[in-house]
């Protein structure tokens, strides 16, 4: 029976175990050599990491083919309008290429969000001038800094990033820094 752990990585901790450049990674948070990522967040993304003792488990749930879905929620400058949504919802173009279609809401309000939200330490950036809204996004493939990318293309740039669920694992009540076994 494989071991899957289900953990909330915090923002500004690298997805990796050996140290690098005197920055935060996983093994504050988990001390299991026997376990490896399937995914990736990145430094300044936060959310919910898969770990398993099982190398083909790990490559079925972060390889692309096996079109695995992952729901971010993403904070993002200004407010998307139905345009901009439908724009996600049928694919962005980036420079790598066409990304393939997401699903796409816009959050009304923080008390709306499916997630318990934390404070992020530092707090993202503040402009009295310029509104922010959540965006909830399902992607099924898993390029570099995609989610990142696809709001920024439509002239809505992230400024906080949450991964809440890949594919049938979720974040659940799981608090920055926390672990804990799927089901």
């Amino acid at each position: 029976m494989s071991k899957v752990i289900l953990l909330n990585k915090p923002f500004r901790v690298l997805s990796q175990f050996r140290e690098h450049e005197n920055k935060a990674t996983l093994a504050k948070y988990i001390d299991d050599k026997s376990l490896r990522l399937a995914g990736r967040l990145d430094y300044d993304s936060e959310g919910l990491l898969v770990l398993t003792d099982d190398g083909k488990l790990a490559n079925r749930i972060s390889d692309p083919k096996f079109k695995k879905p992952k729901t971010y929620l993403a904070q993002v400058e200004g407010i998307p309008d139905e345009r901009a949504l439908e724009q996600l919802r049928h694919g962005i173009e980036l420079k790598d290429g066409q990304t393939r279609p997401a699903e796409a809401v816009l959050i009304e309000t923080q008390a709306a969000l499916p997630i318990d939200m934390w404070d992020r330490d530092p707090p993202i950036r503040y402009r009295a001038d310029i509104p922010t809204s959540w965006i909830q996004l399902t992607i099924h493939e898993g390029r570099n800094r995609q989610v990142r990318r696809m709001t920024a293309a439509i002239g809505c740039p992230t400024l906080r990033l949450i991964r809440c669920s890949v594919g049938d694992w979720s974040l659940g009540d799981l608090r920055p820094g926390e672990s804990g076994s799927a089901s």
